[in-house]
């Protein structure tokens, strides 16, 4: 457990299973104070991480497994991809893993050929569960990719050489070209 004040209140970053209760639930609490959060911005890109807290609880899932049930809030900036001017994003997420021994994951055989599963919630238990590495993984899902501020928008690029009309991205649009098309020929079956 951290105890130094700059870094926080925090369960420790990683968890051994073999010290998780298995009678009842182990909670989870990460406040990572402000150096860690300013690292944690550089790491995913942001200006700053005003606030960052990963709350939940880890739940024994039968013998082997175990479940987290978590909350993400964090306060992150980001600069604007049109301004960049610093634009403030509230995010408030739930966060569900389930850690599940090697036996248990319906593992495909080796080498044989296998689509990945659509539920990215279930993962390999090892020996520690990294706190630390879910809750990143979970806010750098949650920042805004192309964070914008209120009322901006990107506009509409042209460029051409002089003399040239430029085309338009209206004009690229792959089916545009379809529909003056379907329009001449209902035209030309109207006519004939």
């Amino acid at each position: 457990m951290t105890t130094d004040p700059s870094e926080g209140r925090s369960t420790a970053a990683r968890l051994r299973v073999a010290s998780l209760r298995q009678t009842g639930s182990t909670p989870v609490n990460m406040e990572p104070g402000a150096a860690a959060r300013a690292r944690y911005a550089a790491e995913l890109g942001a200006e700053a991480l005003r606030k960052l807290r990963f709350q939940g609880k880890l739940t024994p899932m039968g013998k082997s497994g175990w479940r987290l049930d978590a909350k993400l809030g964090a306060t992150a900036v980001q600069a604007c991809i049109v301004t960049l001017d610093p634009v403030t994003t509230r995010i408030d997420t739930t966060v569900v893993r389930e850690f599940l021994p090697p036996e248990r994951m319906d593992a495909p055989e080796a080498g044989s050929e296998t689509e990945i599963p659509d539920d990215d919630s279930v993962e390999v238990l090892g020996d520690e569960i990294d706190i630390e590495s879910i809750m990143l993984e979970a806010l750098s899902l949650a920042l805004p990719t192309y964070p914008r501020k209120d009322g901006v928008s990107l506009g509409e690029a042209q460029f051409a050489a002089d003399g040239v009309v430029p085309v338009t991205d209206e004009e690229t649009k792959p089916f545009a070209g379809l529909a003056g098309l379907r329009e001449k020929m209902q035209d030309n079956d109207k006519e004939g």
